[in-house]
């Protein structure tokens, strides 16, 4: 455990946990929504959480001092975007899929669906 806070060198885990667990998988979740919601592509969620992963990086940064450019936090921030984001995408996904063509599919658990039997 000890070596994941030396990613994080100058920054307490509470810091941590707020900045890259609730701000940026808050906005991993909005925009893993959002993707899903415009019938966009998975993709493009690795794409944005990219992107995000800097905006995180930033905050980190601006709030508490952090190293701006270190590749090793960016990639455990991006990491932990990409699953929040990728959950999100699918739940949405998953939820269109039964509601928009419910004479096709049923849901088949929260994260995917099936063919609807014949009756």
């Amino acid at each position: 455990m000890d070596g994941l806070w030396t990613f994080y060198s100058t920054e307490t885990p509470l810091q941590i946990l707020f900045v890259t667990g609730i701000i940026g998988g808050g906005a991993a979740a909005l925009a893993g929504r959002a993707i899903a919601a415009t019938w966009r592509r998975f993709p493009q969620v690795v794409g944005y959480m990219a992107l995000l992963a800097g905006g995180v990086r930033f905050m980190h940064f601006a709030l508490f001092e952090g190293h701006l450019v270190s590749l090793p936090s960016y990639l455990i921030d991006f990491v932990w975007l990409t699953l929040v984001g990728s959950l999100a995408w699918r739940i949405q996904r998953t939820n269109q899929m039964v509601e928009q063509y419910p004479w096709l599919y049923e849901r088949a658990g929260l994260l995917s669906w099936r063919d609807r039997k014949s009756a």
